[in-house]
Parts: C-alpha cells; structure tokens; sequence
C-alpha cells in the first residue's frame, strides 16, 4: 500500500464494500439530528434577523409585533412538513424540488430548482460556518480578528468528517444535536417557569435605547413582510429531507417522514418558544452578542450553563451545515444520473459516501466565506432569496400533481399546496425587493448561468451517447484475422461504438484476444453478459468485481495472474479507450481512468498498455 493510500485511510477510514451500503443508510434515531441540525440551529439567528428589521423602526414597540411575524412562519413550516412528506411518498427517489419540478413543469424550470438548491445548499454551510463564529465570539470576543481562518478550518472539519462515511458521521454529528436540543428546551422550561414566578425581568438596556420610539407606523405592513421574509431563515434545512430520501433506512419513505415529523415537532417547539422569550425579554439585537447569548445571560445567569448553551450554540452552528452534506451530494448524484452536471458526481467514494459532491461543497463555501468575509448579514439576503425559489416551486409543483392526478381528497392537498405557494410567493418577492441592492441581485446572474451550464452539458453528453450508443455500430464489428497468437485485453465496460473500435483494433493485431470488463455488482455483469451474447462474438468476456469501486486494484490483481502466465518472449497488451474531445471543457466533463490506469500497468515488466483515441467533436 502506498503512503498516499495509507494517509488517506487514516484520515478517512478503510474502504468500504458496495454491499456495507445498507449498513450506512440512517435510522430515525440517527437520521434527525443529521436532518435537522440546520433547521433547529436557524434559532441561533433567526429570531435575531426578525428583531434587526422591526427594531430598528419600531423601537420597543417592535416587540408587539414579534408574534405577528412567528405565527405565519410556524404555520408556513406546517404546510412546508405536509407538502414534503407527500413529496417523499411520491417521489422516494430524492430529489425534492427539482424532481417536483422535472414532472409538473418540464425542463427548464428543473433545472431552476436544481440550480437554487445548490446555491441555497452551499450558503447554508457558509452562512451556518460564519454564524457559528459569532457565537464564539459573543463568549470570547478577542478572538474575532481570526474570523476568516476559523471559518475556512470549520469547513475543512465538517468535510473531512463527512468524507467518512454517512454512518459514521451520523453517530459523530448527531450527540451534539441531541444536547442542544435538550439544553434549549431547559433554557425554555426554566425561563418560562421563572417568568411565572415573577423572577424573569426584562433585559436592561440604556435609558435613551429603552425608551425610544418608531416612526414606521405608516409602513408597518411592508416591515412585517420584510420581518417575516427574514425570519423565514428558520425554514432552511426543512427540504433537505424529501431531498435525501435514499439516504434512509428501509423502509425509506416511512423512515423520511417520521424524520421530518419530528423535525418539524422541534422547530415549533424551539423557534416558538424562543420568539416568546424574547417577545417577554424585550431583547434588543446588538453588536457583539447575539440575541440568544443574551436570552441565555437572563436565564441562566454567567454559570456553566450559559457557557455550555454558547459552546453547543457555536457547535451545533457549525453542525448545521452537515445537512448540506447530506442533501446536495445526493441531489448533484441525481443531477449527474440526468446528465446535467459531470458524471463523476454520481460515483461513490471510498466510504459509500458521494465523495465529489462532498469535496464541491468543501470548495465552494469556502469561496463563499472569502468573498463576503465570513459575515452572516451580507450572505442572508442571498440565502433567504434561494430558499423561497425552491419553497414556491415545490409547493407550486405538487398543487399542479393534485390538480391533475385528482386523487383521493385530492382538493384538500391542492388547497394547502396553494396556499403554502402563495406565502412563499410574496416572502419571496419582498426579500428580492429589499434585500436586492444588497446581495440578492446576484441570484439574477447566478441562477441563469449555473441553468445555462447545465443546458450545455446535458447537450454534451447527449450528443455522445446518441454517437456511441446507436444500434447499427453493431455491423461495425470484424472478427479476427490475424495468426499472432500474442496475448491481448481488451478493457471495457459495455458494448458501445467506442468499445467495437477496440475490438477491431485488437483482432487486427492477434487472434488471441480476450474483452475484461470491471463490474461493480451482479445486475451489471448480467446484462453485459445478455448483450454479448445477442452479438454472438467470438472474443471470451472474463468479468472480475471492484466491491471497493476502485477499479486500480482488480485491474492489477488481474494482469498480475494473466502476466505470471506469460512465455519469457511473450508480452500482455492491454487496449483501452481514451476519449478526445475538442471542447474546453472535456477534462470536467469526462474522467481521466485511462491516465490512472495506464500509470498502474507501467510497473509491470511485461504488459504494454495501448490506447486507442475516440475522437468526438
């Protein structure tokens, strides 16, 4: 084993087989706090983008108004929980949005959702990372000047552990949720429980702050639009469910639901609660603390349970963008499936995990945390923006299913999908309105340009499969004439116009030639097998397992036995495809296997590796 092979198992752990697959699926034990991590975390902030907009204008007075804005968030998140658990039972292959979306709407407005969720996916590990540090900083200020940097190793963390494995890092992730849930809902108890008791007051601020005065009253309608489209941050992580289907235990659907019950059953309970102690608190958002570090302050005192709720706050902050770990490498493997996105994003890694779509994040929010300075306000407006898109178009979605499928009680589904849509509609539109001049205007640039590259890719790859898939490549196929008897692999994995080529290139040099394809399972090899046999060839198929999904290993093992059979003056070539294509972007689009494998087969002494150009323009 090399040292590059030994590193990358100590950091990341042994390979796994492709049959341990169910072994990493999630149970509802493990499977909510991995789900829910991002929603029950949006406390941290959310109340807090609520207060930033009404205090501001109203003063104190905003706090009459806290609750007008939490009730509809609440009631929103219950038709949210309703509409994707009809979701999950319809579409159990994941994909959420974008699925919904591909069925009711067609292509285009897919490819809308897609591109929003990887957007809306990505800024939840910036926006959760950035968060995280302020709580810290709300404990231990002198650590501020290093925002950037704590940030940046935060994610690298987060990666390297999902890197591991879903199972693994199920068990890793879902303690810590476990305890903030608990230590949230004390801090709930026991600040209502003194409130009754008269012993909870109200939080002392300066006498000018105390008893200032809005003088927004005119505008008062569009401020709690504003307030609610903000608050609505709380909402995030709630799709990463009917997103990730694939990622439960069987029976997945059943699985999913109950996971996203009682996410939901937590968010009310949390976000609800918190709203009202603040609403009783007369907390005030100010710099350098955070609205729950203050909540926190009152009810707990400066005690070990104060800095436990801080040191769990900045943690599971940081844990939330572990929902993004799961959700988007799953949506990018379905994207991948469709064609939209490189291929390589629907392979597994080492640790059955999407191992690709891990390392994109990884990279993109990190970027991300660059760009905007790891501050959370400069990146919400963006954030609240993508989440409504995919929010509208879900909803959206399913209200036009209902209609046309008319199912049972099919009207009553179709009336909550309508109005879940139009509460999304109009949050939406006033953060695009308010927040445009301060970030959510990128969306109108970014959204169409990611769809754009979709388009262009699936084009790409269509065009290739439409080339080397088309049936009369078949009489393109010419047995062997030569009388070489000099040994000969053909390396494949399934009958295509590129693979004939090979074929005939191989019987023109030997008589003495054989096809390997490397198999990950049983179901591929068979219908290899099926369709060699249609063909009637006469060259021997040999097909050998990569239960790992590295076909390096096998392929050595294999050329290992054929070269020990060799005659002293015998020598194994090995033939194999390397696509060529004109684009720029051929490298991303297409993986570099050939270069991998032919660097292999050069430490062996008598194999001599070909390959064999297919051009495609």
């Amino acid at each position: 084993m090399g040292i590059g092979r030994r590193i990358k198992n100590a950091l990341i752990g042994k390979p796994l087989e492709s049959s341990q697959l169910s072994r990493e699926k999630l149970s509802v034990f493990w499977g909510l706090p991995i789900m829910a991590s991002d929603a029950v975390s949006s406390v941290a902030y959310a109340i807090e983008e609520i207060l930033l907009v009404l205090v501001p204008a109203l003063a104190l007075a905003a706090f009459s108004h806290v609750l007008t804005v939490t009730a509809p968030i609440i009631l929103l998140l219950l038709i949210l929980i309703y509409s994707y658990s009809q979701i999950i039972k319809l579409y159990p292959g994941g994909g959420g949005a974008y699925i919904v979306s591909m069925e009711n709407f067609g292509r285009k407005t897919a490819l809308l959702a897609a591109s929003t969720l990887i957007i809306a996916y990505v800024l939840t590990v910036s926006v959760s990372i950035s968060s995280a540090t302020e709580a810290l900083f709300s404990a231990f200020p002198e650590l501020e000047p290093h925002r950037i940097v704590i940030c940046l190793a935060g994610i690298a963390l987060i990666t390297l552990l999902n890197l591991r494995g879903v199972g693994e890092s199920a068990k890793i992730f879902g303690v810590p949720v476990y305890a903030f849930i608990a230590l949230m809902l004390i801090l709930l108890v026991t600040g209502f429980v003194k409130l009754l008791r008269g012993s909870l007051t109200e939080i002392p601020y300066a006498e000018g702050v105390r008893n200032a005065t809005g003088s927004a009253s005119t505008l008062i309608v569009f401020l709690l639009l504003r307030a609610f489209s903000s608050g609505c941050s709380a909402l995030t992580g709630v799709e990463a469910v009917s997103n990730a289907v694939p990622l439960f235990r069987e029976p997945s659907r059943r699985t999913a639901i109950r996971v996203l019950c009682l996410l939901g059953a937590v968010i009310v309970c949390i976000f609800g609660g918190t709203a009202l102690l603040a609403t009783r608190l007369k907390v005030l958002p100010g710099a350098g603390e955070t609205v729950l570090s203050q909540i926190g302050r009152a009810v707990f005192g400066n005690g070990a349970l104060y800095y436990a709720l801080q040191a769990l706050t900045m943690l599971i902050l940081l844990l939330a963008a572990n929902t993004a770990y799961n959700g988007l490498p799953t949506l990018l493997s379905i994207l991948a499936r469709d064609s939209y996105i490189p291929r390589q994003f629907a392979h597994r890694g080492a640790r059955l995990s999407f191992s690709n779509g891990i390392s994109f994040i990884w990279i993109a929010a990190s970027a991300l945390v660059l760009i905007f300075g790891a501050d959370t306000h400069k990146m919400i407006p963006l954030y609240a923006s993508g989440v409504f898109i995919t929010f509208t178009l879900s909803q959206a979605g399913m209200f036009v299913h209902w209609v046309r499928a008319k199912s049972e009680g099919w009207r009553a589904k179709a009336l909550a999908n309508a109005v879940g849509t139009l509460i999304t509609t109009v949050g939406g539109a006033v953060v695009l309105i308010t927040k445009f001049t301060t970030g959510a205007w990128l969306l109108l640039i970014v959204l169409p340009a990611l769809m754009v590259l979709m388009s262009k890719i699936h084009g790409h790859y269509s065009g290739i499969v439409q080339e080397i898939d088309r049936e009369e490549f078949r009489e393109l196929y010419h047995p062997s004439v030569s009388n070489s008897r000099e040994p000969i692999i053909v390396l494949m994995n399934r009958l295509t116009r590129s693979g004939v080529k090979l074929l005939n290139y191989a019987n023109s040099l030997s008589a003495n030639v054989r096809a390997l394809s490397i198999v990950e399972n049983a179901e591929q090899e068979a219908e290899l097998r099926d369709r060699w046999r249609e063909w009637e060839l006469d060259v021997e198929l040999d097909v050998i397992y990569a239960p790992y999904r590295d076909i390096v290993a096998p392929l050595h093992e294999y050329v290992t036995r054929e070269e020990a059979k060799l005659d002293k003056s015998e020598t194994l070539s090995v033939v194999m495809t390397k696509f060529v294509d004109n684009g720029l972007y051929a490298v991303a689009l297409h993986n570099q296997t050939p270069f991998f494998l032919q660097r292999e087969l050069c430490r062996h002494r008598k194999v001599a590796t070909i390959l064999v150009p297919y051009i495609y323009s």
